[in-house]
């Protein structure tokens, strides 16, 4: 079903980065979802009041909700598909991200006052009517919110959409939600034990708790999250893929929504070769990247000597000694200066944002290594933060 609707619905449904399928992604999702909310809401009112079953009414307005956030996602997807103005040069893409935080706040709202129906159920119990009608209704509603959950998870797939995974979240809520009611419903009815309070209470807490959890995921790329190990390797073997490339590191990728990535990233490069080859290069890897990823990257050129052997063996014996503090550090930009006393080691050493030393004592326990195996070097030492998990066979120059 859900590859019919694309393919009726949803043209080049294989270009995902293009704003205007995306957008055609979020019509479909959005003109599902307030179809089938409705439908449910509508059933579901019906079922309650003749049921008189508090949990029944409480799930069919949260149906209704769910059809206003089907609405807010099919906004979201429309209003991030807009151009680039002179406002927002960057586009309008995180619109999708501020969607999927709408719908987090209404599931966790919904949760809300479920939890408050249910505690006025379980202080003032009410008989439940069970009849063939209630367990037609629920058990359709249960069918219904499964489809939903799986289509909208397959859509929330294939765009790497944070709204469209809130939303699939919500409709397995539902689904759960609905058995909850139902399973009360059947109790009552072959028990005389009324648990439509109480039931209602439980769903509440497995909604509030999801909640919290799609809330955190949705809020994470608006704040500025890392981007996943994957893209940072592939970028890394990427760039490293270009014969004249020594080595990369200094990624960093700033995520404006689906589709709209900007990055950058230093490469090294031999100083001997001539600076017009190696600067044709670098345009050809940024080229590369647009056409191919849609991705922004600005390439930062940094020379470095490999003819001289001095050098070299000094830049391994400096990693060395930096990499006996932890394993995860790494140097770049090594260079060497030498004086009439001594001969600076000047390098930028990389360093986790949660590293446990500061910076001025990292930087003050790699000097006294250095000066304790060879009293006739001091390190000059910049410390970098690592913004993206690039491996370590990268970030160091090969060979």
């Amino acid at each position: 079903m859900t590859r019919l609707l694309v393919r009726l619905f949803v043209k080049n449904s294989r270009d995902t980065d293009d704003p205007a399928v995306r957008a055609a992604y979020g019509n479909l999702a959005g003109a599902v979802g307030i179809a089938c909310n409705v439908l449910l809401c509508a059933a579901k009112l019906a079922a309650g009041l003749l049921a008189g079953s508090m949990s029944i009414m409480a799930d069919a307005l949260n149906n209704l909700s769910d059809a206003s956030s089907s609405v807010v996602t099919l906004l979201g997807f429309r209003l991030s598909a807009k151009p680039a103005d002179k406002e927002h040069p960057f586009g309008h893409a995180r619109i999708e991200y501020i969607a999927g935080l709408g719908v987090a706040v209404m599931i966790l709202l919904i949760g809300l006052e479920l939890a408050k129906s249910g505690v006025g159920k379980i202080l003032s119990p009410e008989p439940v009517e069970f009849t063939l009608l209630t367990a037609a209704v629920l058990c359709g509603s249960v069918a219904l919110k499964l489809w939903m959950t799986v289509f909208n998870r397959k859509l929330a797939l294939k765009l790497e959409s944070a709204t469209l995974r809130a939303t699939s979240a919500d409709s397995r809520n539902d689904a759960v939600a609905t058995t909850a009611v139902l399973l009360a419903a059947v109790v009552e009815h072959f028990t005389h034990v009324n648990l439509d309070g109480w039931m209602a209470l439980a769903v509440a807490a497995f909604i509030l708790y999801s909640g919290v959890g799609i809330l955190r995921d949705t809020l994470s790329p608006l704040l500025g999250e890392a981007p996943t190990a994957e893209l940072s390797q592939y970028i890394a073997r990427k760039v490293l893929s270009y014969d004249g490339v020594l080595g990369t590191h200094d990624l960093m990728v700033h995520d404006y929504g689906p589709g709209r990535r900007f990055g950058s990233v230093h490469v090294e490069m031999d100083a001997s070769v001539d600076v017009m080859k190696s600067h044709e290069i670098i345009d050809t890897i940024e080229r590369d990247f647009l056409a191919n990823d849609h991705m922004h990257i600005i390439i930062h050129f940094d020379p470095i000597v490999t003819g001289d052997e001095a050098v070299g063996t000094k830049r391994e014996w400096v990693k060395s000694l930096v990499q006996s503090i932890a394993p995860e550090l790494s140097i770049h930009d090594f260079r060497m200066v030498p004086g009439p006393n001594h001969t600076n080691v000047i390098f930028d050493v990389v360093a986790p944002p949660d590293f446990p030393l500061t910076d001025d004592a990292l930087k003050k326990r790699i000097g006294e290594l250095v000066s304790a195996d060879d009293p006739s070097c001091a390190a000059v030492v910049t410390v970098d933060k690592s913004y993206a998990p690039i491996p370590s066979d990268a970030s160091n120059t090969k060979g």
